[in-house]
């Protein structure tokens, strides 16, 4: 009995030693993984398109391209076109802005000679129309359109009719009844004044243009600083003395859709009659120096886009070069394009320019 009283008592010290010896179980919960951390967003680069002072697109379209691409745009602009490329080529190599738009076809060769932009061949390019691709190294990227040509009164000949008809050609202003009829813009003031003088040139030829100018001169032509006075003073629509004006394609259509109160049809025409219009094409390019190439491409695809090109009438009253790109209600309803427009190509337009204005000058303001 006292044999088996001591196994057990042995037995059980064992049991407690191992007990013991065991590690104390805790409610410690398992260590959990530390939580990643959030990459803040990249900052929003800015990209700055230099323009001419008529630059215009909806915050709409802007805030799209931003969001898109993480960016700022920046619009610099810098005065009327020619104004505007100067500032561009005096800050060549360093230049104030990624983008150039607003060269046209007038100042297009004197850009391309300076040699401010750099070559890009936007896959958008495919879609555009050979006619208005007017740099075969694609520097100067064409994003829109409009035509330069007389506008008449429709009401003021009306009341002539059937004696004095609306004119039907540049050599109708030199006849006796058209006498003191016309006011033009003075070209070296004015972009549609220098697109007419150049609808002249393409018309008449070198040898031909400054006699057409010494009859409207014969004839009382009135000369005015620039379109607003020519359209908005001169002309008979705003209480002038003259029903012909130089104006744009655009403009009989653009009386309807900005009319104060509605009107059922135009009030003006445009003389659409083979070369008695000047074509002008607006280019823009991205600029050599640019530290945000990438970016400037992106823009000027967006520039070509059907989204940005359809917005392009109403907001700056030019036309895209893109064909996918719908003029809509009124505007398509009302404006009427030339089938063939006067040609003076950028290359003569940029040797010459500066001589044709001082024979101009001296021929009709003299």
């Amino acid at each position: 009995m006292k044999k088996l009283f001591f196994s057990f008592l042995i037995l059980s010290l064992l049991l407690a030693a191992c007990q013991s010896a065991a590690p104390a179980a805790t409610n410690t919960p398992l260590a959990t993984a530390p939580a990643p951390t959030k990459t803040p967003p990249a900052a929003p680069r800015t990209l700055t398109v230099m323009t001419h002072d008529s630059f215009a697109a909806s915050e709409r379209l802007l805030r799209t391209f931003e969001q898109q691409y993480n960016v700022k745009v920046q619009i610099l602009t810098s005065g009327d076109a020619g104004s505007a490329l100067n500032k561009a080529i005096l800050a060549k190599g360093n230049p104030l802005a990624d983008v150039f738009y607003g060269v046209d076809n007038t100042f297009l060769s004197r850009a391309l000679k300076e040699d401010i932009f750099e070559p890009y061949a936007s896959p958008a390019l495919a879609g555009i129309p050979a006619e208005f691709q007017l740099d075969a190294q694609q520097r100067a990227l064409p994003i829109d359109y409009g035509d330069v040509c007389l506008n008449y009164d429709k009401a003021f000949f009306a009341a002539q009719s059937p004696s004095l008809p609306p004119p039907q050609s540049l050599e109708d202003l030199l006849k006796p009844e058209y006498k003191g009829l016309l006011v033009v813009e003075n070209p070296a003031t004015s972009s549609p004044g220098l697109a007419f003088l150049l609808a002249t040139i393409g018309h008449f030829g070198e040898d031909g243009y400054l006699d057409f100018w010494k009859g409207l001169r014969a004839n009382d032509v009135k000369v005015a600083d620039g379109w607003e006075t020519a359209y908005y003073t001169e002309f008979t629509r705003a209480g002038g003395t003259r029903p012909i004006v130089v104006s744009y394609n655009s403009s009989p259509a653009f009386e309807v859709i900005f009319a104060e109160k509605p009107l059922d049809e135009p009030p003006t025409a445009a003389l659409l009659a083979d070369e008695t219009c000047f074509r002008q094409i607006e280019f823009a390019g991205i600029l050599k120096g640019s530290k945000n190439r990438d970016l400037g491409e992106k823009w000027i695809d967006f520039m070509l886009s059907a989204a940005f090109q359809q917005e392009l009438p109403l907001q700056m009253f030019v036309f895209p070069v893109n064909p996918e790109a719908k003029l809509g209600g009124k505007l398509s309803q009302y404006v009427g394009f030339p089938n063939k427009t006067a040609n003076v190509s950028p290359d003569a337009i940029d040797a010459r320019r500066e001589q044709w204005l001082s024979a101009w000058s001296e021929t009709v303001l003299k």
